[in-house]
């Protein structure tokens, strides 16, 4: 064990209960031999209070002090982010159904004025008629010959869009949706790092 490389990388993010007490085996993947790495994944690292709410951010250096001082002699090699975002999660009452339909509705309701809206401002009925005269060289105030398919087309859409269909995801890929929310997960990320992980700035000044 006396001089031995180790080699340690943050997870991105995890959660933990309040009052819990996180163990580096929780904050890092630790490549080591058999024996080591479970002594030092069981070495603690912090304690969540209630004064830390619902974020608490563990920078490496917190890591690399608890296993310096259960053995000064390891060498450490760090791979990966520098820190850990821990998510506290308190007992958060489940949301009813009847709050669930309403939150639905509300969706649903507001989708379908959006498309209404963009129609009407558009002319989308006039572009239908004036498609249906030039097909079929019939005026009519309802070609629902011309409607019907795109309406159909537009929910069909929609889902391939979003790749999903209820809580089945068609393919692999990730939709357009998923893609700008992990971007900005990783803003969010970054942001809470650099708020949550204040450094003291020292002040360098000369003697008049």
């Amino acid at each position: 064990m006396e001089g031995e490389t180790i080699y340690i990388r943050m997870r991105l993010r995890l959660q933990a209960m309040p009052d819990s007490i996180v163990k580096i085996g929780d904050l890092a993947q630790i490549i080591a031999s058999d024996d080591l790495i479970k002594e030092i994944s069981a070495l603690p690292v912090y304690q969540i209070s209630k004064s830390d709410e619902n974020i608490v951010v563990i920078d490496v250096m917190k890591v690399i002090d608890s296993i310096q001082r259960f053995n000064s002699t390891i060498e450490i090699q760090t791979i990966g982010p520098s820190q850990t975002i821990i998510d506290v999660i308190y007992n958060q009452k489940r949301p009813t159904i009847s709050f669930l339909v309403l939150v639905w509705l509300l969706l649903f309701i507001g989708s379908a004025i959006t498309i209404m809206n963009f129609h009407e401002d558009v002319a989308m009925q006039l572009v239908h008629q004036k498609l249906y005269y030039i097909i079929t060289g019939e005026e009519l105030k309802k070609p629902l010959l011309l409607q019907i398919p795109y309406s159909l087309g537009l929910g069909i859409g929609m889902i391939l869009f979003f790749n999903h269909l209820f809580r089945k995801r068609l393919n692999e890929e990730p939709s357009p949706l998923e893609v700008e929310m992990f971007k900005y997960q990783q803003d969010l990320d970054q942001y809470v790092m650099v708020k949550e992980n204040k450094e003291t700035i020292k002040r360098v000044g000369h003697d008049s």
